[in-house]
């Protein structure tokens, strides 16, 4: 391995050498070694540094570069370097900085001069671009496999709720009556959208740099092809400068990241409000509960809280990235060591997310009656009743204003319409008949009016049910 003009016992405290050495006349310093090293966190793709280098080693035999026993020496060193990793008996070294040169000097190191011939070809620049590549196509499988649990989970629960009634809410003010089912599949699209999302990053993400060298590309005879085949990439890149230097698809996954967390901060906040003592809507088992050190009745919602609370955090990592790319010229540069933390930060908050929301959501527990109750709150079938009088033959804006005048009786009178006597009724209109309580003011003859695709009715939801279980067939194929 090639270090520094000065020998290493020559060498100051405070210096450190590295992997270019003819060009410098002093060694790095120590502090500055240490700044700009990613090893601390970057050794994380160690697997995807070693499969691109054994493709690139393939590659390098089939095109006549190196001979087939060098290239079965490098891929046995990098096997035995990859068992040393993962059984804990590797030496991380700062003075290396990333995770790719200390692989290379520990190949180097156990095989001798062949292992120096590995970086035939190639850059750091494009290797390492291909590592992050490989690990977030990885990531992204993993998370896309959390997503399906959750979808699973929300149809579960949704299947045994097609009759179960809650109020609807605008303004977060009593709406109109829908079935939980129906609400709990509003989060379900939610969900399938990020799904879609994720896959169309994926297509960007899983294409290949390897083979862009630096930036302008490489004089030896490579076939990047071959190398795309072997790491199961889609394409390769089209330009070198551009493979090298632009990391948008690390910002397009955070930012679909992101619009996970904010679905799942929706869903936290309404559950927050459901567990509440004002709501009662649902039960959160105690496993995914805490209490107070000092009220003792307290069970508080902290997974819900927490994920809501993590929201912010991935959508500073989106920003983190933005800014970072921004001000760039191509093609690499130093900058884009920064490109990690947030992207990993991003991928282990959204699965620690996933993996809590997946256990808890086939686990909660509706208060069916408490629901109901509060259905009939709040005047929610009053839309209903504006619909019946319209297929009278009473215009839109004169019904609206005759059941406007229905609920200020209500409210006077501290009755919801349903308990309003069909006398009383009558005096706003008198189309209003007997048939009126089955036909619109009870909460089931609202739910089960709205039948269409999309509407809220038992039938309708249980229809949803089943295609979603098809579509998410489709969508995982």
């Amino acid at each position: 391995m090639t270090t520094s003009s000065q020998s290493s016992s020559s060498a100051s405290p405070n210096q450190t050498s590295g992997m270019w050495g003819g060009r410098f006349s002093e060694a790095t310093d120590a502090f500055v070694a240490e700044f700009t090293a990613s090893v601390q966190f970057d050794q994380r793709f160690y697997k995807q540094d070693i499969a691109g280098s054994i493709a690139h080693a393939t590659m390098l035999a089939k095109v006549g570069v190196l001979t087939e026993a060098e290239r079965d020496d490098i891929i046995q060193g990098l096997n035995t370097i990859k068992a040393e990793i993962e059984a804990g008996n590797f030496e991380w070294r700062i003075d290396l900085e990333d995770v790719h040169m200390n692989i290379e000097s520990r190949l180097t190191q156990r095989i001798g001069i062949t292992g120096k011939k590995l970086h035939t070809g190639r850059s750091r620049n494009d290797q390492v671009a291909t590592d992050i590549r490989l690990y977030l196509r990885d990531e992204i499988d993993d998370i896309l496999g959390l997503l399906l649990r959750l979808q699973k989970g929300l149809l579960s629960l949704a299947s045994k709720n097609t009759n179960t009634i809650m109020p609807g809410f605008t303004h977060l003010q009593t709406a109109q009556p829908v079935t939980f089912g129906h609400h709990l599949l509003a989060w379900f699209e939610m969900l399938v959208r990020d799904t879609e999302r994720l896959q169309d990053c994926r297509k960007r993400v899983n294409r290949m740099p390897l083979g862009s060298a630096a930036l302008a590309g490489t004089t030896y005879p490579i076939d990047r092809a071959y190398t795309a085949e072997l790491l199961g990439f889609e394409a390769v890149s089209e330009n070198s400068l551009d493979a090298v230097s632009d990391r948008d698809f690390a910002i397009e996954f955070n930012a679909a990241a992101s619009l996970i967390m904010m679905h799942l901060s929706r869903m936290s906040e309404e559950l927050i409000l459901w567990t509440s003592a004002q709501f009662k809507f649902v039960n959160i088992p105690d496993r995914f509960c805490t209490g107070s050190s000092i009220m003792p009745q307290k069970k508080n919602p902290d997974v819900p809280e927490l994920v809501r609370g993590k929201s912010g955090r991935v959508f500073g990592d989106l920003i983190s990235l933005l800014t970072l790319m921004k001000g760039q010229p191509l093609a690499y540069n130093k900058d884009n060591q920064e490109d990690k933390e947030p992207l990993f930060d991003a991928i282990d908050t959204v699965r620690g997310c996933l993996m809590a929301f997946a256990d808890m959501v086939p686990a909660l527990v509706p208060n069916i009656e408490i629901m109901r109750e509060a259905a009939l709150r709040g005047f929610s079938t009053a839309t209903d009743l504006a619909d019946y009088l319209v297929k009278k033959g009473v215009a839109f804006r004169d019904a609206h204003e005759i059941v406007g005048k229905a609920v200020a009786l209500g409210v006077a009178e501290e009755k919801d319409l349903s308990e309003l006597t069909l006398e009383q009724l009558q005096q706003f209109s008198d189309l209003i008949e007997a048939d009126v309580f089955d036909k619109a003011l009870t909460l089931e003859a609202s739910v089960n009016a709205r039948d269409h695709i999309g509407g809220t009715s038992p039938k309708q939801v249980e229809a949803a049910i089943t295609r979603a279980h098809s579509r998410l067939e489709q969508l995982y194929a």
